[in-house]
């Protein structure tokens, strides 16, 4: 079953590490899972640590995954990557809980699998705590994060189609960035962490890199982002016309994720009906304009429509 527990706000000062323990021990006994308690208690312990310590406020954590996966998340505002562990040997008196210093040495001892997703606006340090502590070094964990420079746009020659999007209620757009950021990050964390149990998660990362590029490029991000106190906006944007084709594949693949979700087979939740609504429109708008047709503006009756 799909986890995603709210992220619990973490308060500065030293009872942070203890409510996160008290936080992730109530997490691992609600889903039947005290076999992890320690691990995951060892783990998150360290991870806050770091991040009051060497992070950015606000720290969040946060449960996701599934019962047999479950992965505990913890999240701040620094774009800094951690330091990766060294091998470790701990004494019998050291007291594991308090250790501060060590990196992410313990968090490899306790983990099945665990690394870094860094993205514009910070850091998530996530692990799947282990059923026992690994008496060596651990497991080698992963950082990801995008790359040092954004490519640069694609060169538009006399291929370029201009397409206006006119009316696009804001409220649905962003909560399409969300969805997309979201479903994008859980299929990376997914494929890095448990690749044989999930393939399809491993694949679908693959196709989240290969279409991103020209899908924010495509998108006019830009354009949307310095909008405020509206309630809609006409987006116009100049794209290649083979970009069509990427939003082709991209529509295919939402309902195909749709369907996988349903199933429990990826961890995230289906888009709502007013969702499919508005993604169907907004990207079928670029697909309509492509292959010389007019805009057609958002209006209710887009909802309305659905509802019937």
């Amino acid at each position: 079953m799909p986890l995603s527990r709210p992220a619990l706000l973490l308060r500065t000062g030293s009872r942070a590490v203890q409510d996160a323990r008290v936080w992730v021990r109530t997490a691992c006994e609600e889903i039947e899972r005290t076999d992890l308690v320690d691990c995951a208690e060892f783990g998150v312990s360290e991870l806050v640590s770091n991040a009051l310590f060497h992070g950015t406020a606000p720290v969040t954590i946060r449960m996701r995954g599934t019962v047999d996966h479950p992965r505990v998340e913890v999240r701040d505002a620094s774009t800094e990557p951690p330091l990766l562990p060294v091998p470790l040997a701990l004494d019998d008196e050291d007291e594991v809980l308090l250790t501060v210093g060590r990196g992410l040495s313990i968090v490899a001892s306790v983990s099945e699998a665990w690394g870094a997703d860094i993205d514009a606006s910070g850091k998530t340090v996530w692990f799947t705590p282990a059923a026992e502590i690994d008496e060596g070094d651990g497991v080698e964990g992963v950082i990801t994060g995008p790359p040092g420079a954004p490519p640069k746009p694609e060169r538009l020659g006399s291929e370029a189609v201009e397409v206006s999007i006119l009316g696009v209620p804001l409220a649905l757009y962003k909560g399409f960035q969300h969805h997309f950021r979201e479903l994008r990050r859980e299929v990376r964390l997914l494929s890095l962490a448990h690749a044989n149990d999930y393939p399809l998660a491993a694949s679908l990362s693959a196709l989240f890199g290969s279409l991103e590029r020209q899908l924010l490029d495509g998108l006019g991000h830009g354009q949307l982002s310095g909008v405020r106190d509206r309630e809609t906006a006409d987006l116009h944007v100049r794209m290649p016309r083979s970009a069509a084709e990427t939003m082709r594949r991209f529509l295919d693949m939402l309902d195909l994720i749709d369907e996988f979700c349903r199933q429990e087979r990826l961890l995230v939740l289906a888009r709502s009906p007013e969702q499919v609504t508005f993604q169907r429109w907004f990207l079928g708008e670029y697909l309509t304009q492509a292959a010389g047709g007019r805009p057609t503006r958002w209006s209710a009756a887009h909802m309305t429509g659905h509802a019937r």
